[in-house]
């Protein structure tokens, strides 16, 4: 039987990466996407014409409680089953101090931390019965705070906590594992030279990542079945910067 992943953000960037990744490994995919419907479709002719009907599409607005239940359904319906659940969507922009609205507690927490325990719940079921996985796509910047990005890393470090707290929870059918990137795409908002200078400085490896490195590890997580719990940093070594010279 042919395994299912279902990704969520998988329009663009590492989702689509990872499910070009993942479809090349043999898996039917479920694409999810919110706004990003040319790339969408664009991802879903490009696999289905290397193996037709093997990837399907799931459109929804991931912060809006009301629409989860019916992409889980949906995404279950795909192919009248699930393998794998990776949370990979994610809203990312900066929350100085004094700026912070509710609107901003919605995009933030709900991609990156709502979505993802609603969606993990309401496909546990096949999730069991598949004795599946959900990797949730993490941040190293849960555990070392990003200037300015409060709201943003208090949800990725909640997201972390939910992976341990699951991985107890829904073992030994489920396991729960996460990825947490470091520098592997610029963000889409223009950045200086100076800016990009100053964390490539920060990172042992001497460059950026590149979302292969991301497609690769979830795809040694979903075959790695001794391993639960776990949150795999894939970031060049960055984590380990002090603020010393490298």
């Amino acid at each position: 039987m042919t395994k299912v992943a279902f990704i969520t953000g998988s329009a663009r960037r590492l989702g689509a990466c990872t499910a070009n990744y993942l479809h090349e490994q043999g898996y039917n995919l479920v694409l999810h996407y919110h706004q990003s419907h040319q790339e969408a479709e664009q991802l879903l002719h490009s696999l289905n014409k290397r193996r037709s009907g093997r990837a399907k599409l799931v459109q929804g607005d991931l912060c809006q409680m009301q629409s989860l239940q019916r992409i889980g359904t949906q995404a279950l319906e795909a192919f009248e089953r699930l393998d794998v659940l990776i949370n990979n969507a994610s809203s990312f922009y900066p929350t100085p101090m004094g700026s912070i609205h509710l609107d901003d507690w919605h995009n933030l927490v709900g991609s990156n931390m709502q979505a993802p325990l609603f969606l993990s719940q309401a496909l546990l079921p096949a999730l069991r019965e598949a004795r599946g996985n959900i990797v949730n796509m993490v941040d190293i910047h849960a555990e070392r705070p990003l200037r300015h990005h409060t709201l943003y890393c208090m949800a990725k470090s909640a997201l972390i906590s939910m992976t341990h707290s699951l991985a107890l929870e829904l073992a030994p059918r489920v396991r729960v594992n996460a990825v947490a990137p470091g520098a592997i795409l610029w963000p889409d908002n223009p950045m200086q030279v100076a800016e990009k200078d100053m964390i490539l400085a920060q990172i042992p490896l001497a460059r950026l990542g590149n979302e292969e490195a991301i497609a690769k590890a979830i795809a040694f997580l979903l075959d790695a079945d001794y391993v639960t719990g776990q949150v795999l940093k894939v970031d060049g070594g960055r984590s380990l910067y002090s603020g010393d010279r490298l």
